[in-house]
């Protein structure tokens, strides 16, 4: 690491491990998985530095296992809510004040906690109650977790070097102040880093935060909330609370103390969210500030010039990785008919190559999904289409609840572009197809942009410098992230800044400076050095 402004350290991108047979990481997190497998864990609220258990608590299970219980998680009672928000303002009065250096240093601790010490057990608790292969824990819980603490502080420290000109007669200067009150965060299942980075990077900017994890996402939460004691987060300022979403928001939302919402998860929940802030409005301090990163339904676009191989590839990585359950995960793929039949047999060849089960079988590339009801909606959608006449499924297909949530990675194509899947949501392992004349590329751009609700990711992939250029204008309302000859996920802390618009969320980019703004009420303070004391100007004579 090298030194960056203020000799803090300049941020690099944690390199992610292999985990190959043999290798010391494989070891250790095979090692952590089977004794965190085997141990009930018992996970408390967390407010004010104190673990609260009150008595009534739910069950965690794995996926892949659902009869085998990991552990109970403590839920709260509107008291509990009360109390931390109390708490949380009470804290802020001194973590407000404390020096930026300071903060920084907490989160930079943590990072470096996560890239050793914790990080097999983070990636084991990963592995277990969200059903990650070795690999995308990896990149999720310790790389990319690790990514966000490490590069938020080099954010903060180039917003506060960013200053106003000064002159010989005053100096001017912006104080980057935490928000007045407290902050809101709400995560989702599926990326233990955005559970961690939501509450983390609001805090960092010396705001105080009341965070409800998703319900099955608590495993890796407890890790996350072990690391910032151990790094020293100070007692008040990020306070964990479990339960009744609905409770907990209504008693957060009707604070007049609240002051801004990071959330990441439904569309439909985050305009629910909305409305009751703007129900709300006449009784806050502030105006608060609202983040969302909600849904999409993300594409691949495929020009004749496209290399068969690399769009099958594509295709199976982009919408099976963590079967499917990526907000960036394609969902939809238009294909031009001459080379449909090579990609075709490419992309059946590869998914039933797949191997699918625990993820404490290293060899296997799918695991279960989230839990039941997720994988009722997905085997409703399955079924509907092997009835359609205007759809078939290519590959996959099968479900089994039986022993895990396992949905069988499945190829859908249609020949109705407007077909349900290719417009609908779904979060899990299924992919659409569309195939469409080659000599219609241009209608076929007119298509995926008004296909979809959703404005988060897309992908291209041609050789015709001509043909990216125009989808990249044709497409540029419809994807916040847009990728050139590659798959629609996988966005990297610091080098592609991660959002969109539309119904997929406010695009205020995590992983970039863009975030860390909307978490800070700036001041400007002018210093006049030579203060007049005469009101006449010199036209007056």
């Amino acid at each position: 690491m090298g030194k960056g402004f203020f000799n803090v350290p300049v941020a690099i991108n944690e390199p992610v491990k292999s985990y190959a047979p043999g290798s010391p990481e494989r070891e250790a997190v095979l090692a952590a998985y089977k004794e965190m497998w085997a141990t009930k864990i018992d996970v408390p609220l967390y407010i004010n530095g104190k673990n609260i258990k009150t008595g009534n608590t739910k069950a965690m299970s794995a996926p892949h296992d659902h009869q085998h219980v990991v552990g109970h998680y403590h839920l709260a009672e509107k008291s509990h809510i009360e109390d931390a928000i109390a708490t949380a303002l009470e804290a802020r009065k001194s973590w407000s004040q404390l020096p930026w250096e300071q903060r920084a240093g907490i989160f930079l601790k943590a990072a470096e906690l996560i890239a050793g010490p914790y990080r097999a057990k983070i990636n084991a608790a990963t592995m277990i109650a969200q059903s990650k292969t070795v690999h995308q824990a990896e990149i999720d819980a310790a790389c990319e977790l690790i990514d966000f603490l490490r590069f938020n502080v080099q954010f903060m420290t180039d917003i506060y070097h960013d200053q106003p000109d000064s002159t010989s007669d005053a100096w001017n200067r912006l104080e980057y102040r935490p928000l007045e009150g407290f902050t809101y965060a709400v995560t989702p299942f599926n990326f233990t880093a955005i559970a961690g980075n939501l509450p983390a990077c609001m805090a960092l900017m010396g705001n105080v935060v009341i965070w409800k994890p998703s319900d099955s996402q608590v495993f890796s939460a407890k890790v996350i909330m072990d690391v910032f004691k151990e790094a020293g987060v100070p007692a008040g300022v990020i306070n964990v609370v479990f339960g009744d979403p609905e409770m907990i928001t209504d008693t957060v939302m009707a604070s007049p103390d609240f002051s801004g919402l990071h959330f990441t998860g439904s569309t439909h929940i985050f305009k629910e969210l909305w409305k009751k802030i703007g129900n709300n409005i006449h009784n806050y301090k502030t105006y608060p500030r609202i983040v969302g990163e909600t849904g999409g339904k993300d594409f691949i676009v495929a020009h004749k010039t496209a290399h068969p191989m690399q769009v099958a590839t594509a295709i199976v990585r982009g919408a099976f990785e963590f079967q499917g359950q990526k907000c960036s995960a394609a969902s939809r793929a238009y294909i031009p008919n001459t080379i449909w039949e090579a990609v075709k047999t490419q992309v059946i060849k590869d998914v039933k190559s797949f191997k699918m089960g625990s993820p404490e079988d290293l060899s296997n590339f799918v695991t279960a999904v989230i839990h039941e009801g997720s994988f009722d909606k997905l085997a409703k959608y399955i079924d509907e289409a092997k009835a359609d006449a205007d759809a078939e499924i290519i590959v996959g297909g099968h479900y089994d609840k039986s022993k895990g949530y396992f949905i069988e990675p499945t190829v859908i194509v249609t020949t109705n572009p407007k077909y349900t899947t290719m417009s609908t949501e779904l979060f899990g392992p299924l992919i659409t197809i569309y195939v469409y004349d080659e000599n219609e590329f241009s209608e076929t751009l007119k298509l995926v942009d008004s296909t979809s609700d959703y404005a988060l990711t897309g992908a291209i992939l041609s050789t015709d410098r001509y043909a990216i250029q125009e989808a990249t204008k044709a497409l540029q309302n419809c994807a916040g992230n847009f990728y050139i000859n590659d798959k629609p996920t996988g966005a990297v802390v610091g080098q592609q800044p991660f959002g969109g618009a539309r119904a997929s969320g406010t695009n205020d980019k995590a992983g970039s400076v863009l975030n860390l703004l909307r978490w800070v009420s700036p001041r400007m303070i002018k210093e006049t050095f030579v203060t007049p004391t005469d009101y006449r100007y010199p036209f007056l004579g």
